[in-house]
Formats: structure tokens, sequence, C-alpha cells
């Protein structure tokens, strides 16, 4: 089968990868957009489960991406306010990796399986694309090629409330960081987690009434960055803010939720055209599971081209699962989101109280769970949950055949 992926993010090359593992015989392309090396925002944060996933899949790229992500344990959650100055702990642990050092282990991985992969090709037209069997559009959020046939796709937008701005810091954190700072206009906050060496992503966010409070509607984006720095010198420690992650500085947005009727356009006039990765559905950024479920697409397409002989069935099989399985994820990040809308709601509680609401905004608790948030925040208790989740870590990565972390690491993970 000749495919051709439309977008070289992780949705596009890890099912390229994919793919050629299950059938040799596949002629696939990927045509991107971009020059290599060059990515939107700064890193991208997974979970264990995730690197379980990758190394059943394909353990050559997951051992690749494995050495090249850093370990990050406990998440710190700062709140200085008028009212209240103080710091709350939750536990456990997760990694973080460059997009383009992502990208670039993708890459090379699907070339040496024969992927021809076409970097700083951009289609003029959605309809100007090379002859193929199947197309997979993995071109983003703002898929042209989803909003060409959007009749069929069915696509439903839903724009949030809040400015957000994806920053970077020379600041390196070793834990994920949330630190939230009252100015005169209001509320700001980030949520910051280490990328690679030396270089933490920082994704500042707050109200309209804030943003607007600040002049930060009125001011250059760059130009902000000197004023958000001195916002919060204290959570950055004095480090600077980065704006610009591939030449151009990065813009005020506001987060976009899309969903569709339909992930397949199975007509007649042409290849079947099917979405994965963001051109599919978004999650909010609270709740950092995009990169997770782009290449969990990725595979499930691939595995369903492989069962069914019949591509036009395998795709409605990918379709029905896939739209199944996201639907209570994006139902939570849609709550995640609106969560971060009403923060103010929350900020006149204690910081420990504070972070436990923002813990449990997906839903009601068991009531043991806030007296284990209250026992947290001893830091015996703190060390005794690293030892623990060090010892999860030794467990999974002896299961997985990967040399295991010394106990209590705190460090980047590639050298072992």
């Amino acid at each position: 089968m000749r495919i051709v992926c439309v977008g070289g993010g992780p949705a596009g090359l890890y099912f390229s990868i994919s793919a050629k593992l299950r059938d040799a015989g596949h002629e696939i392309i990927v045509v991107e957009a971009d020059p290599p090396e060059a990515t939107y925002g700064w890193g991208v944060v997974y979970w264990n489960d995730l690197l379980d996933v990758l190394y059943r899949n394909d353990p050559e790229s997951a051992r690749a991406v494995s050495a090249g992500s850093v370990l990050w344990q406990q998440q710190d959650i700062h709140v200085r306010g008028n009212r209240y100055v103080g710091t709350a702990y939750f536990g456990g642990y997760g990694y973080s990796m460059g997009r383009a050092a992502l990208l670039g282990v993708l890459t090379r991985r699907a070339r040496s399986l024969g992927v021809d992969v076409r970097q700083g090709e951009r289609l003029a037209d959605p309809a100007d694309l090379p002859d193929a069997d199947l197309v997979l559009a993995v071109d983003g959020a703002g898929s042209r090629l989803r909003q060409s046939r959007a009749e069929h796709f069915g696509p439903r937008m839903e724009t949030g409330r809040n400015p957000y701005i994806w920053l970077g810091t020379d600041r390196q954190f070793d834990s994920f960081v949330f630190a939230f700072e009252e100015t005169e206009a209001g509320w700001i906050w980030f949520h910051a987690y280490p990328s690679f060496k030396g270089i933490s992503t920082c994704i500042v966010e707050c109200s309209p009434e804030t943003w607007q409070g600040l002049g930060l509607d009125t001011i250059d984006e760059e130009d902000a960055v000197p004023l958000l720095e001195k916002i919060f010198h204290r959570a950055l420690d004095g480090h600077s803010l980065i704006s610009r992650s591939r030449g151009a500085p990065a813009k005020w947005q506001r987060f976009t939720h899309i969903s569709n009727k339909t992930w397949v356009d199975g007509t007649d006039a042409g290849p079947p055209v099917v979405l994965a990765g963001d051109s599919a559905h978004t999650t909010h950024f609270t709740l950092g599971s995009g990169t997770r479920l782009a290449m969990i697409d990725a595979i499930v397409l691939a595995s369903a081209l492989k069962e069914f002989p019949d591509p036009r069935t395998a795709l409605r099989e990918y379709d029905k699962r896939r739209r199944a399985e996201l639907h209570p994820v994006q139902a939570a990040a849609r709550t995640s989101m609106a969560w971060f809308e009403h923060l103010d709601d929350y900020l006149d509680r204690d910081p420990v109280d504070f972070a436990y609401a923002m813990a449990v905004r997906q839903g009601r608790q068991a009531p043991w769970r806030y007296q284990a948030h209250l026992a947290a925040q001893l830091a015996p208790v703190r060390h005794a949950r690293r030892a623990y989740d060090t010892g999860k870590r030794w467990y999974r990565d002896r299961k997985r055949g990967e040399a295991p972390l010394p106990l209590l690491g705190r460090s980047v993970r590639g050298k072992r």
C-alpha cells in the first residue's frame, strides 16, 4: 500500500514506523512543511505507561526516546498572594523530552525502515498530494486537509477563555512546577517542567481580565517577556524566559478544543483520508496527554491496517475504537480547562487546600485522599514517596530490559 502522511509530527512519524514494522512492503511518504530541527514549542511530557507502550511496539525507538528524556519527581505548587504565601506538594514522577529531539529520534528511525521523510516540503494546496492509496492527515490542530473536507469530517471547535503563551526558561527545574502570582490586575500563573539540559518549558496563563489589566493585550509578545520575568522573579529564581523557539517569538493564544464527527473520509472520489493526532482531537495542556494520544493513534491505525485485509474496514475499526477511547479523555480535558478558567473560586484558600482542589478537579474523591494529601506535605513522607517511586521505576525498567536508575535518583535519565 502506498501511504502519504501529511505532517511530520509524532503522529505521522510514529505511524510510519509502526506501519513499516507490521508490513515492510508499505510505501510510505511523510511530507513535512517545516525544515529539519524546526519545531513549535519546547518540551513534551509523558509517563511510564507510554514508555511501556513504546517498548512493546518498537523497542529500538523506545530506547532512544528513553535515553533522550529527563526525569522529574514531585509536583510543587507555589502560591504567592496578598492573603496566602506558601508551597504545597504532589507526589509522583514523569518524563519530559525536547520536542525537536523527539522528532529527530522518530525521523531517524522511520528513515532506517525505508520511510521517505520529506522535510521542508509545503503543499501549496490540500488537493496537491502525491498519488496514494491512503492519506493520513496529521498536519496539526489547524489541519488544512481536515478543513478542506470539513463537510465530511464534521469538525467541532471550542475556544477556551484564558490567554496563554508557550515559553522556555533557562532555569532547569527538577520537578513539575505550578507558580501562582497575584498582581494588581489579578492572578497569573505558569506550568513548568524540565525539557532538556539547561532548559525548561514554561507555559504562562491568566484570565482575560488579568491579561488586559497587565497590558499584555497591547504590547508586543517579546516586550511582554521582561514583565513576566519580573512577575515570576521568585519562582524563576532570577532566571530568564525565552520566547523564540524557531526564529519567531511565541504568540499569545487561546486553546482550541477540537473534535470530529468522524476521523475517516472514505468517499469514492480519491483515496480515503484519515485523521490522527491534533488533526483529530486536542486535549488541554493541563492534562499533558497530546503526544501520548497521538502516538497511540498511530499504533492503533497501523495495527488495524495489519489486522483487516480491507483498508476501508480497517479505517472504520480504527475510527470506532479511537473516538470511543478519546471521549472520556477529552471530557476530562474540558473539565481541567474550565477549572483553570475559574481559578478565582479557589485561590481564597491556603496553598495546601488550593493544591488539593487542583488535584481533584476531575471529580469527587474518597475522603482518605485528602488525608493522604495532608501527609504528603511532610518532608519525611515525601522522601519515602520518592523512594517508593524510584523502586517502581527500577522494577519497570528491569521489565523492559533497561538498566535501572540509581535509588532516589533525581537526574537526567539518559546516562544510567
